[in-house]
């Protein structure tokens, strides 16, 4: 009911995602709590103050030596109420950086001063995004130039984006609409400007929009020419062996450390020659693309290493239930009997 009241006055925008509404519930709980804390001590701050003023005739001869009682209540209760909203903010953590699996990937590059978005599908905005009702979506993002701040009030998130470094942020829209994207961080002079929207579509009309803008060619096709005309494949590949095959790359352990899995920026390191590379770089192997590649093409490899390790993910449970149930039982369920 305390929440429900808070939310009347508007204190916060409108909520539009998953979490947006747990977020609100830890915020009012902290809101509320150090309120009344504030009142409560003030207020007797205040009491005593007035009460044993100078001058004032009062019995002042009350010797206090210790209360056990009271001093347990202001040690145990303070402990109680950190342990619950540690308990509650840390659940919610995990909440918001916990990526679902099924989650659309949306790759995201800030400059001064807009918002460049790239769908795995293919179309391309500018300061938009549109994304389906009630489906998780992952932000890939990165600057181009200084460090920018993707903010989403409605959604209750944002996210510092770095030059150099991926970060990721996912969130679930509830209900069609418009929301707003802010840069919270000043990155220049034209900072004030650097505004989108999100636009939130039921799924019927988010594959309507889809077929209507896939004019561009996905990340994933133009990540594979660029694979080809940088001369990548004439040695990532398994018969080769003068470096590590690519394909089904994405989560495993890294070949130059093992402690590592690969993702987003060791791919990045090793593309602009940075630590993961520097075996190769020594060896004179791995050439440094530093300078060469920009942001989106860096993207369009993203995507292409990733697509291929989806490919090599599906040929390897194939594989695995065909030597589990053996090639004609396989193929005798897919034809139909004649018999």
């Amino acid at each position: 009911m305390i929440f429900a009241l808070a939310n009347s006055f508007h204190f916060l925008p409108s909520q539009g995602s998953y979490l947006a509404g747990r977020t609100d519930q830890l915020f009012y709980f902290l809101f509320w709590m150090s309120l009344f804390f504030v009142l409560l001590i003030f207020g007797l701050m205040l009491f005593f103050s007035i009460r044993y003023r100078r001058n004032n005739p009062v019995n002042r001869s009350i010797n206090m030596k210790g209360h056990n009682a009271l001093e347990i209540a202001w040690t145990v209760i303070p402990l109680l109420l950190n342990m619950v909203i540690f308990g509650w903010s840390t659940v919610l953590y995990q909440k918001l950086t916990y990526i679902p699996k099924d989650a659309l990937e949306v790759y995201v590059v800030g400059k001064q001063w807009m918002w460049k978005l790239q769908h795995v599908e293919g179309p391309r905005e500018n300061n938009e995004l549109h994304v389906p009702v009630g489906k998780p979506v992952r932000l890939i993002m990165i600057s181009q130039d200084v460090i920018h701040s993707f903010f989403l009030p409605e959604f209750r998130l944002k996210r510092d984006v770095l030059p150099g470094y991926y970060e990721s942020l996912w969130f679930q829209v509830d209900k069609p609409g418009e929301y707003n994207l802010f840069c919270a961080e000043y990155c220049g002079t034209e900072h004030s400007r650097m505004r989108g929207r999100i636009i939130a579509l039921s799924a019927d009309d988010y594959g309507q929009w889809l077929a209507t803008n896939a004019t561009n060619t996905p990340p994933a096709v133009a990540g594979g020419h660029l694979f080809q005309s940088l001369g990548c494949r004439q040695c990532h590949q398994q018969e080769n062996g003068k470096a590590p095959d690519l394909h089904g790359i994405f989560g495993r352990e890294s070949v130059l450390e093992p402690t590592r899995k690969v993702d987003e920026q060791a791919v990045r390191e090793a593309l602009i020659g940075s630590n993961v590379a520097e075996t190769f770089k020594r060896t004179r192997i791995m050439p440094s693309y530093r300078g060469q590649l920009s942001e989106d093409q860096i993207i369009e490899l993203l995507a292409y290493l990733k697509e291929n390790t989806a490919s090599s993910a599906n040929q390897a449970a194939s594989a695995k239930i065909t030597g589990h149930f053996g090639a004609s039982t396989i193929a005798s369920a897919k034809s139909p009997r004649t018999d």
